[in-house]
């Protein structure tokens, strides 16, 4: 039952299969020209309008730089947003509850993050290390503690999206397994309102998953300068 279970997160054993299902991450930028280059419509009215806001909130969290900087946190949200949401279609492989896909997103970018604080501000980056206020019979177990902390920081984002991933789609497996045994006409349209509602949930959570994760990368980014 539980081999059963976790099979839908199993790319696949053939190696056409597993290449082909990994290329269903690259899905999304389909729709992209088309937003942009498009006849406009309210699709592509709505994406703009989240694009500016979006750029509007990272532009504050990374202090009011240029609108070049917000770039890349805008870009690392399409992505998980389409991976996320495209996930929930039937028969469409959900790469982002691997941690495969998701180490993939933050870990190149802690790594930048770092290498560009300890190579560039090699004393903002010590004094972080330290909060302000601490006794200094504190300061090593300080230092410690906020080591370890910045050193998982990419495990536990990618951990996060994945675990939120992995969780909706147990749900809405298990819900959907038990439709073939029901013999009740009321019961079974329980269960379709049901798994109705855990979808529209679902859509939620991959929307919110998205913006967290990126809103995360961005203050970590923000602490380097």
């Amino acid at each position: 039952m539980m081999t059963n279970l976790f099979s839908g997160f199993d790319p696949s054993s053939s190696i056409l299969a597993l290449s082909l299902n990994w290329m269903s991450t690259f899905l999304g930028f389909f729709f992209i020209p088309y937003l942009f280059w498009g006849m406009p419509s309210r699709a592509s009215l709505g994406w703009s309008l989240i694009m500016e806001a979006l750029h509007k909130e990272f532009k504050t969290l990374l202090g009011d730089k240029e609108k070049g900087t917000t770039l890349i946190f805008v870009s690392v949200f399409t992505v998980i947003l389409f991976n996320n949401v495209l996930g929930l279609v039937p028969y469409v492989f959900t790469s982002t509850s691997h941690l495969a896909m998701s180490l993939a997103i933050s870990l190149p970018l802690w790594v930048a993050f770092m290498l560009y604080g300890w190579f560039k501000k090699t004393q903002h980056m010590f004094a972080h290390l330290v909060p302000l206020g601490t006794p200094w019979t504190l300061m090593p177990l300080m230092v410690l503690i906020e080591t370890v902390s910045n050193l998982i920081r990419p495990i536990t984002l990618a951990v996060r999206l994945s675990a939120n991933m992995i969780a909706g789609h147990l749900l809405l497996t298990l819900l959907g397994s038990n439709g073939p045994h029901v013999n009740s006409p009321t019961i079974m349209q329980w269960l379709m309102m049901g798994q109705s509602l855990l979808l529209i949930l679902e859509v939620a959570v991959s929307i919110i998953q998205a913006y967290v994760f990126t809103v995360l990368v961005t203050l970590y980014a923000s602490e380097i300068d």
